[in-house]
Formats: C-alpha cells, sequence, structure tokens
C-alpha cells in the first residue's frame, strides 16, 4: 500500500477526471504493483523448513561415505606418518574446526606458516594414499 501511495502523491496534480479519475488512477497503480509482486514472488523459489524424516533421499553424504571408507584407527595412523607440526595444523583446522587466522595463534605462527603446513600435510596425505592403493595387492 506504501508503493501505491508513494507512486500516486507525486502524481495527483496530473490527474484528470474528478474523485472518478483518481479512484482508476490508484487502483490501476496498485493493480500493476499486485502484478509485480506475483511476478516476482513466482521467480522465487519457495522456501520450506528442511525436516529429517521427511528425508526420503537413499544416497548418503560425503562425509558418511569418507567416514565408512576410513577407520578411526586408519586415520590416526595417516597422521602419524607426519611432522608433529603437520599433525598438529590439520588437528586443529579439520577436527577442531579452526580458521588458519585461530590455528596461528595457537601455535604461535603466521597464517601463512599454517597454510603453508597443511597444504604440505594434505600433499604428503594424498601421496602416501596413492602408494598404499598402488602396493596394495
Amino acid at each position: 500500500m506504501q508503493d501505491v501511495f508513494l507512486a500516486v502523491l507525486p502524481r495527483l496534480g496530473s490527474v484528470v477526471g474528478g474523485m472518478q479519475g483518481l479512484r482508476t488512477f490508484i487502483f490501476s497503480v496498485a493493480h500493476a504493483r499486485m502484478v509485480d509482486d506475483h511476478r516476482r514472488q513466482s521467480r522465487t523459489p519457495a522456501k520450506l523448513p528442511f525436516h529429517a524424516e521427511l528425508d526420503l533421499r537413499e544416497e548418503s553424504s560425503a562425509e558418511a561415505e569418507a567416514l565408512e571408507r576410513v577407520s578411526p584407527s586408519e586415520v590416526l595412523g595417516l597422521l602419524q606418518g607426519l611432522l608433529d607440526e603437520q599433525r598438529e595444523v590439520l588437528t586443529l583446522r579439520l577436527i577442531g574446526g579452526l580458521t588458519v587466522d585461530q590455528v596461528a595463534s595457537v601455535m604461535g605462527k603466521s597464517p601463512g606458516a599454517v597454510k603453508q603446513l597443511q597444504r604440505r600435510a594434505l600433499t604428503r596425505l594424498r601421496e602416501e594414499t596413492l602408494v598404499k592403493e598402488y602396493v596394495a595387492p
């Protein structure tokens, strides 16, 4: 309603036809605003709340698949193959959920150093995993 009156008010002086002309003009502006609103709503997807019990998907999430494939003992074994600082960075970042800046503060290092340690640790884990896949019978 505010939009209608804001559109009508500056053009009141140019309305002709007396009270009937004003009424027609106001209703035409209101109708145009209503049509615009309906079009905007039709382009906006409906937002429905998520209910886990109604989620009938059969496929598991990437996280669930990763947890099924790798046991905790395997994760600990992989982490043992890293340098102490690399293991600490991955533990704080991935398990602790800390940001790079928070890890840098905890470890007394710069954020750049933390990123570099994380990158090297992940590269090393990737290489070890590939070697195990090729060597395994």
